[in-house]
């Protein structure tokens, strides 16, 4: 059964957390929400606003078993449609999702929670699969980046009561007119009198000045994001797939949690900067496929550090 569960793409269960609102109120429009944290088979999940959410991980997909039913923000989950499930951003988030295996990259709108299976970082519709070319396999080596300004778009129309489609989002952003006036000049200096007016006669053409006046005024709203279903590609260069167990301030720290793991598996120290502060992250793999990094971060968890993640790099 798990075996055809990973084939088809499943990826758990998809029910709102508890404390969730009455779906039918609001005739399956969906509202905007983050939620409380949550537990899923011992896992906590810390749902929040992150502007910054840029990671890897394995993208899965959820299809025919739950279109129709309600997402975790109220909506009425269409399977044809762009969207995703992510177990902390807010509903609705709109995020990029870039598969890092064929270069096929898309951008898909959070509304609902999951996908509740270890090793998984987000859980797209059949649609959204079918785009990045990963209905086959079931599952993809992705990259999920949050589109800052299109999601607080997003917000403020879920908050309104409406769906944010995706290209309705750089329509929503806030405009405001722009005008012109002559200005007099600054005390204590003299204006310049108006030049004679031209007489008539044979005028030679000669080019209008250019000023600054005359230049265009900038954009007041951020580029439009892509429109449902178009996919945009990426160079593709070769990633490994790991299982991070911590990351520390201290290196000390980190290579006595290597020590540790080293029964597991090939095990490496890596530094990153991350806001300026460098961290020593702990990871063991790399893994050959998606099935083995699973089953090495199944051995992890069952020794005791229930936190490790998937991360492709």
């Amino acid at each position: 059964m798990l075996l055809a569960c990973l084939l088809a793409g499943c990826a758990g269960r998809h029910e709102p957390p508890s404390g969730s609102h009455n779906q039918a109120a609001n005739g399956g429009r969906g509202y905007y929400k983050i939620g409380s944290p949550y537990e899923v088979d011992g896992v906590w999940y810390y749902p929040g606003v992150d502007y910054n959410y840029d990671e890897t991980g394995i993208a899965s997909w959820y299809g025919p078993d739950f279109h129709g039913k309600y997402t975790a923000n109220g909506e009425v989950y269409n399977m044809n449609d762009m969207t995703a499930a992510h177990p902390t951003l807010p509903m609705p988030s709109i995020v990029r999702v870039t598969n890092l295996e064929n270069g096929r990259s898309i951008v898909v709108r959070v509304n609902d929670r999951g996908p509740y299976i270890r090793g998984r970082i987000i859980d797209l519709s059949r649609r959204a699969a079918q785009l990045l070319g990963m209905i086959g396999k079931g599952t993809a080596k992705v990259r999920v980046q949050i589109l800052a300004d299109e999601s607080r778009q997003a917000a403020l129309i879920a908050q309104q009561g409406e769906i944010p489609s995706i290209e309705r989002l750089a329509a929503a952003a806030p405009t405001a007119p722009v005008t012109a006036q002559t200005l007099p000049p600054p005390p204590g200096l003299k204006s310049e009198p108006a030049p004679p007016p031209i007489k008539s006669g044979p005028v030679r053409a000669t080019p209008a000045p250019v000023t600054a006046a005359a230049l265009p005024a900038p954009p007041l709203t951020p580029p439009e994001p892509k429109p449902d279903g178009q996919v945009t590609m990426v160079p593709v260069t070769p990633t490994s797939i790991y299982v991070q167990v911590g990351a520390f301030a201290q290196y000390a720290n980190a290579n006595r949690l290597k020590a540790r793991l080293a029964s597991l598996g090939p095990t490496k120290v890596s530094q990153a900067t991350v806001n300026g502060q460098p961290f020593f992250r702990v990871r063991l793999g790399p893994a050959s496929n998606v099935p083995d990094a699973d089953h090495l971060l199944d051995l992890v968890v069952r020794a005791g550090y229930h936190d490790a993640r998937i991360v492709v790099e």
